[in-house]
């Protein structure tokens, strides 16, 4: 079994212009994902997140930590993946 690591980021949700939410992650350039609803967009970007950092994983790239959250926070979004070698 894998050793999981626990990461946590700051996630900002801005409404879209067609109706939902579109996610974006400070800390993560380039992680953006959207969202039907305010919870469909958190649980979006939960899945979003696991990704983008898997994607580092595999590639050897570093996982970047989040040094200080964002206050005020609309929301933190927290995620296993396994832990580099």
């Amino acid at each position: 079994m894998a050793v999981m690591e626990t990461y946590t980021y700051t996630v900002h949700l801005e409404p879209a212009e067609e109706g939902g939410y579109v996610v974006t992650v400070p800390a993560l350039p380039g992680c953006i994902t959207e969202g039907e609803t305010y919870g469909d967009a958190l649980a979006m970007a939960g899945d979003c997140i696991r990704g983008f950092l898997e994607a580092l994983v595999k590639a050897g790239q570093p996982i970047p930590r989040e040094v200080e959250q964002h206050r005020p926070v609309e929301a933190l979004v927290q995620v296993e993946v396994p832990a580099s070698a």
